[in-house]
């Protein structure tokens, strides 16, 4: 079994800034990407951005409510653990934030789709303010 563990969540005002961590653990298992995904009071579960380990390749969605150049996600291949840093925050980012685990590619399967991922999180909540 692995194990995910979100944590850095909290309430910050609009325009401050929050660092996720996502920690995986358990059983020997070749993780090749985690990422953050998360859900908006009454919306769908959204991909925000993913940790490639294999040349440490980073993926940021293309949503019209962008988070590029607001999120950075980075990793830390010692610890098996990636960080989401997250600037100039926005009450639209209010949601709560998963950390998921892909252990394998299978070819035509996205980075960004919830199916791909195997492991899940609990979640964190991110509650931005006015």
């Amino acid at each position: 079994q692995v194990q995910v563990v979100e944590s850095g969540g909290g309430l910050v005002q609009a325009g401050g800034s929050l660092r996720l961590s996502c920690a995986a653990s358990g059983r020997t298992f070749s993780s090749y990407h985690m990422g953050w995904f998360r859900r908006a009071p009454g919306k769908e579960r959204e991909f925000v951005a993913a940790f490639g380990w294999s040349a440490a390749r980073t993926y940021y969605t293309d949503s019209a409510d962008s988070v590029k150049g607001r999120f950075t996600i980075s990793g830390d291949n010692a610890k098996n653990t990636v960080y989401l840093q997250m600037n100039s925050l926005k009450r639209e980012d209010t949601a709560v934030y998963y950390c998921a685990v892909r252990t394998g590619v299978i070819i035509g399967t996205s980075v960004t789709a919830t199916a791909s991922y195997d492991y899940w999180g609990q979640g964190t909540q991110v509650t931005v303010s006015s």
